[in-house]
């Protein structure tokens, strides 16, 4: 009996296509957030059990791989941050630090996920501008979140934007403190050191 076009052992080529880049993108996160080796293309196939050929159908370059990583842990990032703030109910305050929480325990659940978008990212030429594009879309989202709990800013938009740069760029320098071991905090105490910073530069 042939085997019917584009399918192997029971599973369609686009799902195997599809678990080749899932594999390729954990590769990728585990081989850039260990800091005693480079990140390359040969490492990364290694870690993943995968040929060079494969690499190929997923991402045409290294830096595509990473930006790929790095807009995925973006978007887990405000997935969770957003969920845990809706399911906190009404009160401003309980959303502020229920998302702030979330965040945290992302960062907790995988350190790797927080090494490489805060720290390593910013060390590397071709991914610095998507960082801080990243950097920019948040500090916009956390203006617009505080439109949303406020019910309307008593201030402006471009004043609004302003915190938001100020509370992103401290957000991104305490956890990155936090993650390298130069500053040392409980998860509670990141928690309630960024929420302050929140309802301090927002309420």
């Amino acid at each position: 009996m042939a085997v019917r076009s584009g399918v192997y052992r029971g599973v369609p080529a686009e799902a195997r296509v599809a678990g080749r880049r899932a594999r390729l993108m954990e590769a990728t996160l585990a081989v850039w957030a260990e800091p005693a080796t480079s990140t390359t293309m040969t490492r990364i196939c290694a870690e993943a059990g995968l040929t060079e050929r494969y690499f190929y159908e997923s991402f045409r370059n290294l830096d595509e791989a990473l930006t790929a990583v790095l807009d995925a842990i973006a978007v887990e990032i405000e997935e969770r941050s957003s969920t845990a703030s809706e399911a906190a109910g009404d009160d401003p305050t309980r959303r502020v630090v229920a998302s702030v929480r979330a965040f945290v325990e992302l960062l907790l659940d995988d350190p790797r996920k927080g090494r490489v978008a805060i720290i390593e990212a910013g060390t590397m030429p071709a991914l610095r501008h998507r960082r801080t594009e990243l950097l920019h879309h948040f500090a916009s989202r956390s203006a617009e979140e505080a439109r949303t709990l406020w019910g309307g800013s008593r201030r402006s938009g471009h004043d609004d934007e302003i915190a938001g740069a100020l509370f992103i760029g401290g957000m991104a320098e305490l956890i990155g403190r936090w993650l390298t071991g130069s500053l040392e905090a409980t998860p509670d105490e990141i928690v309630d050191a960024a929420a302050r910073s929140f309802l301090g530069l927002y309420r």
